[in-house]
């Protein structure tokens, strides 16, 4: 799998600091200015579901937002307006919503040209842009998590089914509530994007930890996945030569595996 994250478009979009949405087979990104505001997949929940199945808004509420302030694409400042919720975290949701999107957004397994449509505004409104380097970053460094968890990427998208080995409860190690949560919802048909939509996570969350519970026996692979670890380019290994931060680098990703 390659890793990179880079999308040429969207780079030059960033330079034009065009405005509008920027189309892919696996989602979209919303820019203002030059700058990401949002970003949807199907693969990802979206704010409101983070937002209601989370347990912090009721869907009334939502819908209440959506009805008064959507047309005018401002159901963001709309819920910090009525003090719905707090404007910070408000915005820790919607970066949390844009960032898990962005990630299969910009997969590199997406096919089929990219679109731009100048001028398209979000519903939710913009509350303040990313920078196209920090979203194509944080993307890449996801990417690479993952991988050094449990190097199968077709589990992503695959749908969970629990080990035979694990089948009886009495077997299974410790987990935390976190994973067991998903491995309880795990009945062969859920992928992990509709598990994490039940629980109201984001479904990078999800992601990884399926490839844990992966990693432990606990969960199936699929049959003709590769076990072929991304590689990293040069620009990104240069990052952080300091060998106490080589070191403890080595060190987590050893304790992960383990």
């Amino acid at each position: 799998m390659n890793p990179a994250a880079h999308s040429p478009m969207l780079s030059r979009l960033a330079e034009q600091r065009a405005t509008g949405v920027l189309l892919r087979d696996t989602g979209a990104l919303y820019l203002a200015e030059g700058e990401v505001v949002h970003a949807e997949s199907p693969a990802a929940p979206g704010i409101e579901v983070l937002l209601t199945a989370g347990g912090r808004l009721s869907p009334e509420t939502w819908q209440e937002a959506v009805a008064a302030a959507g047309a005018e694409c401002a159901t963001g400042r709309w819920l910090i307006e009525h003090r719905t919720l707090a404007a910070g975290e408000l915005e820790i949701s919607r970066l949390g919503a844009l960032y898990d999107a962005a990630y299969f957004v910009l997969s590199p397994a997406a096919g089929g040209p990219s679109r731009f449509r100048h001028g398209v505004r979000h519903w939710f409104g913009s509350l303040g842009g990313v920078p196209v380097a920090a979203v194509e970053g944080e993307t890449l460094r996801r990417r690479l998590l993952l991988e050094s968890l449990w190097p199968h990427p077709r589990l992503d998208a695959a749908p969970v089914t629990v080990a035979r080995s694990a089948l009886r409860p009495a077997a299974r190690p410790f987990l935390p509530r976190r994973q067991a949560a998903v491995l309880g919802l795990a009945d062969g048909v859920r992928t992990p994007s509709a598990i994490a939509a039940l629980l109201g996570r984001p479904a990078f969350h999800a992601l990884v930890d399926v490839r844990r519970l992966a990693a432990l026996g606990l969960v199936e692979t699929p049959r003709g996945s590769t076990r072929a670890p991304a590689r990293a380019p040069a620009w990104f290994q240069n990052i952080g030569d300091d060998p106490d931060a080589a070191l403890l680098r080595r060190l987590r990703v050893a304790l992960e595996r383990l």
